[in-house]
């Protein structure tokens, strides 16, 4: 039979020195699996700060690839102003070809567009009421016929821009066209091998991305409801925006920028053109650096 020592002893715990013991070992251990775990969890979080910088960058890029890949041909330029980088081109809404000739004698309807002298008014083939709301031809929006971006056909000094100020169907002789009103006369000065005209949006008759110090910004040039439909009176002097339209006024598409800045190589300026796009950006001092080209559709 036990005594009551006996059964004291074998009930007794863990001493303070073992204690002590057990928890110096186990920081030990903590420390040495700390050592080996710290660089796994490091690289992790490093690699999601990455794919977030490199996330913002591709948005950026796809937005801009977007826009210019709609821009009315040879109206894509770029400039600087002092520290400000510039890609500046004019937006196009759609497109569709002009009637070459009037219909036969006795159809007063069916109007070609005449180059030889001011017209103001033309019929395009097809109905605009057919294509989606968003690409429809608007009141105010401006045709552009056969672009070159050279003297005396440069959409910029308005040569061969004329303002919409009506629509209407036209169903006569059985042919399904849009008859389309300009607000004044307009002489285009050469015609399109291919019958073709673009539409510029009035809402956004030229656009602007401006590498802005830290910031990329996009600065919409809007158009007007008055007037022929001249985009710039000087195009010299409207890259970067202008004192009516400051690029301080424009949206931040990126920030934390540490390089910014755009190239376009043209050419071949009746066909193609390629857009180059050097961005960086650097946060918590670790910094992405991104390249892109774009390429541009330049056929009239």
């Amino acid at each position: 039979m036990k005594t009551p020592v006996q059964t004291m002893r074998q009930q007794a715990g863990f001493t303070l020195v073992e204690l002590v013991i057990v928890i110096v070992i186990m920081g030990v251990i903590g420390g040495v699996v700390a050592v080996f775990m710290r660089a796994p969890i490091q690289a992790y979080f490093d690699s999601g700060r990455r794919a977030a910088l490199t996330d913002v960058a591709d948005t950026a890029v796809r937005r801009i690839s977007r826009d210019i890949r709609k821009a009315l041909p040879n109206s894509v330029r770029v400039s600087t102003s002092g520290s400000d980088s510039c890609l500046e081109f004019i937006p196009t809404r759609n497109g569709g070809r002009y009637r070459e000739n009037n219909r036969p004698t006795g159809d007063t309807v069916g109007k070609g567009l005449d180059f030889t002298t001011a017209d103001s008014v033309f019929n395009m083939l097809g109905r605009n009421a057919d294509w989606p709301a968003d690409q429809q031809i608007g009141v105010n929006d401006l045709v552009v016929v056969y672009n070159l971006g050279i003297s005396n056909v440069n959409a910029y000094n308005g040569d061969n821009v004329a303002r919409v100020s009506s629509l209407s169907v036209d169903t006569s002789s059985g042919a399904e066209e849009t008859t389309i009103n300009l607000a004044a006369p307009k002489q285009f000065p050469l015609d399109s091998g291919t019958k073709r005209f673009h539409v510029v949006p009035l809402e956004e008759n030229v656009v602007t991305y401006v590498c802005n110090g830290s910031t990329l910004r996009r600065l919409v040039t809007p158009g007007v409801t008055t007037g022929t439909g001249v985009l710039f009176t000087n195009s010299a002097t409207r890259y970067c925006g202008s004192a009516a339209n400051p690029v301080s006024s424009a949206p931040v598409l990126m920030s934390d920028l540490s390089a910014c800045s755009f190239t376009y190589n043209d050419t071949d300026s009746q066909r193609n053109g390629l857009v180059q796009m050097t961005l960086a950006i650097t946060r918590n001092a670790e910094t992405v650096n991104l390249y892109h080209q774009i390429q541009v559709n330049n056929t009239p």
